[in-house]
């Protein structure tokens, strides 16, 4: 891929790739400031990087990854955006597969903060999953959420007036991560997002959810699969062991109606108490800060369908490393 974008940008190493387009480093020509570009083919059936370049500048905040342009050069769309580090799944990796209670009751509370902030600026991110959190490349304590693709507008801005109840939708997302109503065939809303993070969070603590593997010949029948698993394992037995804040939060999550606007500030509250519980402190010293082990050879950019660009430990390792 030949890309000039305007003689401003020189594009450098791949770090991945996902469902809409990959993504490179790339440095500015006169500052040797290095940027993260995102790339799709303009020809694609669905093109999506407009649009979320469109969404980032609106969406412009604390943990949102700042637009720094988008242009047209040839056959591709171009996003030119900041370079961040590493997303939560790699770092879960890097952590040997689970994050501490400290660790994970953190990350809510930043990941509530930016579900909130997008849901204030009237939309849904519709695809919360470990791979769409990444730290910052010079503040591996700040946790920005990405990948705002399959976003949609659940609000008018001026009248207010909310999208409409909707059935037989198909799937938006990663089913892993995604609600109950969305795999029975809803309109997506404001409580999916927050049921879509509370599975997050217990995959983080626990290692794997009980839908994680289920043998399965199409992906329909995947998804069937993890939508049954769902609706059949009671909240209480899939937070058993951890403490009871969990289900509060996920039973919290599940009794909202489609149009309700979820107290996110209580939710917030629900976990800083829960710190204060267990006699821990809000201090950002997160697992993979207090980590000064060798970065493993296997860590890399994980993309949306898994496969992994081993060349992004480099940047791993130069973030950990930084005071």
């Amino acid at each position: 891929m030949d890309l000039k974008l305007g003689g401003k940008y020189k594009p450098g190493k791949k770090l991945g790739s996902g469902a809409f387009g990959e993504v490179f480093v790339a440095k500015e020509t006169n500052t040797d400031e290095e940027v993260a570009i995102k790339v799709e083919s303009n020809r694609t059936k669905h093109p999506q990087l407009l649009h979320e370049a469109k969404l980032l500048k609106l969406l412009k905040g604390k943990g949102i990854p700042e637009l720094k342009g988008a242009i047209v050069e040839g056959d591709y769309n171009v996003m030119i955006m900041t370079l961040l580090g590493p997303s939560l799944e790699n770092l879960l990796k890097y952590c040997k597969g689970k994050f501490s209670l400290h660790t994970t009751v953190m990350f809510a509370i930043q990941a509530l903060e930016r579900i909130e902030h997008v849901q204030s600026c009237n939309f849904l991110h519709r695809d919360i999953k470990p791979d769409n959190f990444v730290i910052g490349s010079k503040k591996p304590s700040l946790i920005y959420m990405i990948d705002f693709g399959l976003a949609k507008r659940f609000r008018n801005p001026k009248t207010g007036q909310h999208i409409p109840w909707k059935e037989g939708k198909n799937l938006t997302g990663t089913a892993r991560y995604a609600s109950l109503f969305t795999h029975l065939g809803y309109e997506q809303a404001r409580r999916d997002d927050l049921e879509g993070l509370g599975y997050v969070m217990l995959y983080f603590l626990k290692g794997k959810l009980p839908w994680q593997g289920l043998p399965a010949k199409t992906k329909k029948e995947k998804y069937e699969k993890i939508k049954e698993k769902k609706q059949n394992t009671p909240i209480e037995d899939l937070c058993v062991k951890l403490p009871k804040e969990f289900a509060k939060y996920l039973n919290y999550c599940r009794s909202l109606q489609f149009e309700d606007k979820p107290c996110i500030s209580d939710l917030k509250r629900l976990f800083k108490n829960l710190l204060k519980k267990k006699n821990l402190e809000y201090d950002f010293k997160f697992d993979w800060i207090k980590k000064k082990t060798k970065v493993p050879a296997d860590i890399g950019y994980a993309d949306s369908d898994g496969e992994e660009e081993p060349n992004y430990r480099d940047r791993l390792k130069e973030i950990l490393n930084k005071k």
